[in-house]
């Protein structure tokens, strides 16, 4: 009894229990925006969703610079020093908003040749690019604040901040996906994201003057300088992935059909909702822990506090949702979505290899290992494509879900190889 009253005092678990909670109520949102879709868009449109978040997800990184790691890094590491803190905020906010700024104009008037590239010429959104030029900004700034709280260990409000969002989404999207179908859906995408900016603002002013930072003269190009290291790391791993993604679901389309990649979009749709509780865990309380760590000694404890408590709960949960993949399929989409339960074995498979892999490669934006990161990731990214292009040929769709869980494994024996001082 004592036993469980201890853990229950510590803050890794009140921070677990209440981002549980957020996940459960962004799954159940996902649940419900899922069975949307299927009803509304089926597997050609849940394809073309996907083309469009990866595309989205690159550009994302790229209005942000990748800095976000950087920022949670420095913000902590001069979290008293508020000098430097204003300095690390002016700069930044400055910066991103320019850059934001600077790509709003490319969408808005590339949005036709944007349409044809990620879409194909055979549909018409570009009127969704155009938007999404207005909304870059909002969600640029929207991002940096989080960094910002994350930094400043402000591990509940971020939390809060995602579960305000998940709700803001589930709202934006019925009403969007009801009444404008494929097109409501990109739009969701779009808006959802830019909105989030005024319950981040709210919140990063419950902390510091956020407005009172932003002064032309404290722009320090040193820090851009500094941050620029993660900037080449996050443009690998965040805007080189997406496309790779967008290659091979464009493969799939070409060689298998669009409804091909509309079931394996579904699994990684899926995939992406118990992923959640790891990555977020990882964000809001582990890194913050790698990137305080004086010495091998704490690094290795923090990643076996991982291994210890995170993995074993994850891949208990993996058991009953495979156990469980008719049901989910037919709660979260349709009986049309049902090849899909085909899929599973070798998605949870290679998601094991891929959670576990997860926390020795946050140490690389822990610790600034810039040159080791772009080379484990570019090598990453390459075996993944070219195995997914020859495993499709022989096994189909299975193909790509048996690619991504070798690339993973191979992926994971390369991160403990060469962090296996601090891991043994």
């Amino acid at each position: 009894m004592y036993f469980l009253k201890k853990i229950t005092r510590t803050t890794l678990f009140k921070i677990t229990s209440l981002n549980s909670f957020s996940l459960v109520l962004k799954i159940g949102i996902g649940l419900i925006t899922s069975k949307i879709l299927a009803l509304f868009v089926g597997p050609g449109g849940m394809a073309l969703v996907g083309n469009f978040r990866n595309f989205l997800t690159s550009l994302e990184n790229i209005a942000t610079l990748g800095f976000q790691n950087g920022i949670v890094k420095y913000v902590a590491e001069n979290e008293r020093n508020r000098n430097e803190l204003q300095k690390i905020i002016a700069t930044v906010f400055i910066t991103l908003l320019t850059i934001a700024g600077f790509l709003s104009i490319i969408l808005y008037f590339f949005a036709t040749l944007l349409n044809d590239k990620i879409f194909g010429s055979n549909y018409d959104y570009s009127f969704v690019f155009r938007i999404l030029a207005l909304a870059l900004p909002w969600y640029a700034v929207s991002v940096f604040l989080l960094a910002v709280l994350n930094g400043l260990s402000q591990f509940k409000k971020v939390i809060w901040i995602n579960i305000i969002g998940n709700a803001i989404g589930l709202l934006v999207s019925i009403i969007m996906i009801i009444y404008f179908q494929t097109l409501g859906a990109l739009l969701a995408i779009v808006i959802t994201p830019a909105l989030l900016f005024f319950v981040t603002f709210y919140f990063i002013n419950t902390e510091i003057k956020f407005l009172g930072c932003i002064r032309l003269y404290l722009f320090d190009f040193k820090i851009v300088k500094n941050l620029s290291s993660y900037s080449l790391m996050a443009f690998v791993s965040s805007v080189l992935a997406p496309i790779i993604f967008l290659a091979i679901r464009n493969r799939i389309i070409k060689k298998l059909g669009i409804e091909e990649a509309g079931f394996w979009e579904t699994m990684t749709r899926i995939s992406s909702y118990y992923l959640m509780f790891v990555s977020t865990i990882l964000t809001v309380y582990f890194l913050p822990k790698l990137s305080a760590a004086k010495n091998n000694l704490e690094t290795k404890a923090i990643f076996w506090r991982f291994y210890k408590s995170i993995l074993p709960i994850f891949i208990v949960g993996l058991f009953f949702v495979y156990f469980l993949r008719f049901t989910i399929i037919q709660v979260l989409f349709t009986k049309e979505f049902l090849p899909v339960t085909d899929l599973f074995l070798w998605q949870l498979i290679g998601d094991i290899f891929k959670v576990a892999s997860l926390i020795l490669g946050y140490q690389f934006f822990a610790k600034k290992l810039t040159s080791a990161f772009i080379i484990a990731e570019l090598f990453s990214l390459t075996v993944l494509y070219g195995l997914s292009l020859v495993f499709m040929e022989y096994f189909g769709i299975q193909g790509v879900l048996i690619a991504q869980a070798v690339d993973n494994f191979i992926y994971l024996l390369i991160l403990s190889l060469y962090f296996r001082k601090t891991l043994f």
